[in-house]
């Protein structure tokens, strides 16, 4: 089945923690998040519900939410997921107290081949959130 991923990364001046606890305060999406916005727990198992900025909503399940390293989940669009993604956060230390955030989404589905020309498009969506999520982080960090 093919597939396609986006893939962003970005280092962050605060530690893996400083960067969960940001990124699983979904109350606080709409004072910084310029992507989307998140109802929910981050909890393996739960379902979400992601309203994007466009206005589509979908219910993607809760994979993984290991605190300070790994949060995903798994969205399907269509009859029997025409097309899947598995959306990424990775967190690991670089080391000196800084966090390298990775970013992005495995798409796959009978639809992603149609898809493919217009895959590296869809990376700035990504690196947005990815931004603002280090903006967000590094001045709750620098403050507080």
């Amino acid at each position: 089945m093919p597939s396609i991923t986006i893939n962003t990364t970005v280092d962050i001046a605060a530690t893996q923690d400083a960067v969960w606890r940001v990124l699983t305060d979904f109350t606080s999406y709409d004072e910084w998040n310029p992507s989307f916005r998140i109802e929910g727990t981050p909890e393996v198992g739960a379902k979400l519900v992601v309203h994007l900025k466009d206005g589509m909503t979908f219910r993607p399940k809760v994979l993984a939410a290991t605190p300070g390293e790994e949060f995903r989940w798994l969205g399907k669009l269509g009859f029997r997921g025409i097309v899947a993604g598995e959306h990424f956060f990775l967190l690991t230390s670089n080391g000196d107290g800084t966090t390298r955030l990775q970013h992005g989404e495995r798409f796959s589905g009978v639809l992603v081949a149609l898809a493919k020309g217009s895959a590296g498009k869809g990376a700035a969506g990504y690196e947005a959130f990815s931004q603002a999520l280090k903006q967000r982080v590094e001045q709750l960090n620098h403050t507080g």
